[in-house]
């Protein structure tokens, strides 16, 4: 019974993911394998032509946890993105979103090494949350760590090691990541040297939490190139309110030398902000709006390659900037369709123009089968 209680706590623990449904495959032995995935038809309308067309795409996954001796538990996760809007003879790109394996003693917390979520992404996970656009006013995937990322070291303790109830922490370390120059495998923006980072949330009760997280990295050599110094870090903040069908979340983060822009540069400054509001009908419609804005400063020039004549000199410029509006609505827990339009706020100048910004709205159309 005891270690049917451990491995229960387990799995409902295991790290950040949008698994929403998953198919037990295995539960024996105390061991359990869950396998989970799902498949969307994606239609994007836009005038911006590589904004506009199918990006359709599949994803599947499996995560798993076994019971060891006494209070240890193993676990591990990995899920697999697929993309199916490109002829067969065409590069994949398909892609291992996470791949990573811990264990968990008791209450103490757990620890585990892999292909993961940064911690930033603890906070700037509260406002991702709606059905195609949004969370994208800072958090990158491979940018140090904002969003998904390899080489990471975690380790996490829910109610502060069973003192503090509903207080959450994890430390994380991430291991250099530098290209290849050779074999190109990593572009710069992808880079990173060592860094760690700290996240925090509490549940304050009546459906409000809050949550904080901080993270600094080396540059590579190819990044502190623009002499813009040797580190890069981010601070973050949020907090939300999940009760009685509302949801409300609110994030605001700066970053120094870590958001990619331009042509292969980096924003010495950023400031970004995201605001979320989405309601829970009883006929299964859930409707959201948000705002999504990052605002660069001190930027670097963003030169016209064959004239200066037009070139971005620089200083402070919007990088994101919009208005989501959208609906799901689900037909059942493994079958949903949405709307998401995203209302572009960004302006036609020669820093959009240069740098190869979108500043046309986008209309995105999706199907979605889960399981």
């Amino acid at each position: 019974m005891m270690k049917r209680k451990y491995l229960a706590v387990l799995v409902s623990a295991l790290l950040v993911s949008n698994v929403a449904n998953a198919v037990e495959i295995y539960n024996k032995d105390s061991n359990q394998l869950d396998l989970y995935g799902k498949v969307v038809g994606l239609n994007y309308i836009s005038n911006n032509g590589a904004e506009h067309g199918d990006k359709s795409y599949a994803r599947l996954g499996f995560k798993g946890a076994t019971q060891m001796k006494g209070p240890l538990s193993g676990y591990g996760q990995w899920e697999y993105n697929l993309k199916t809007s490109t002829p067969e003879s065409a590069p994949s790109g398909n892609a291992t979103r996470l791949a990573f394996a811990g264990l968990r003693y008791a209450d103490i917390g757990s620890f585990d090494y892999g292909r993961n979520f940064g911690v930033l992404y603890d906070v700037e996970a509260w406002t991702d949350v709606n059905p195609e656009f949004g969370g994208d006013s800072w958090a990158k995937t491979d940018n140090f760590m904002t969003g998904r990322a390899n080489n990471l070291a975690t380790f996490r303790t829910n109610d502060l090691f069973g003192m503090v109830r509903d207080l959450k922490v994890a430390l994380q370390y991430q291991g250099k990541n530098e290209g290849d120059i050779k074999n190109k495998d990593r572009a710069n923006a992808t880079e990173n040297g060592d860094g760690w980072g700290v996240s925090s949330s509490y549940d304050l009760g009546n459906g409000v939490s809050i949550a904080a997280a901080y993270a600094k990295s080396d540059r590579t050599d190819a990044q502190s190139a623009d002499k813009n110094g040797q580190f890069a870090d981010a601070w973050t903040t949020g907090v939300k309110f999940d009760a009685n069908s509302l949801y409300l979340a609110a994030m605001y983060a700066e970053t120094r030398n870590m958001t990619p822009y331009g042509n292969k540069q980096f924003a010495n400054k950023t400031q970004n902000i995201e605001l979320v509001a989405q309601y829970q009908f009883t006929n299964n419609l859930r409707p959201s709006i948000s705002y999504v804005q990052s605002t660069g400063k001190s930027l670097n020039k963003v030169a016209d390659t064959t004239t200066d004549a037009n070139s971005f000199n620089g200083g402070q410029h919007a990088l994101v900037k919009y208005v989501e509006v959208g609906t799901s609505y689900f037909f059942n827990k493994n079958m949903y369709t949405y709307i998401d339009y995203k209302i572009n706020l960004l302006k036609k100048d020669n820093y959009t123009r240069l740098a190869n910004v979108n500043t046309d709205n986008v209309l995105g159309l999706g199907l979605v089968y889960q399981f």
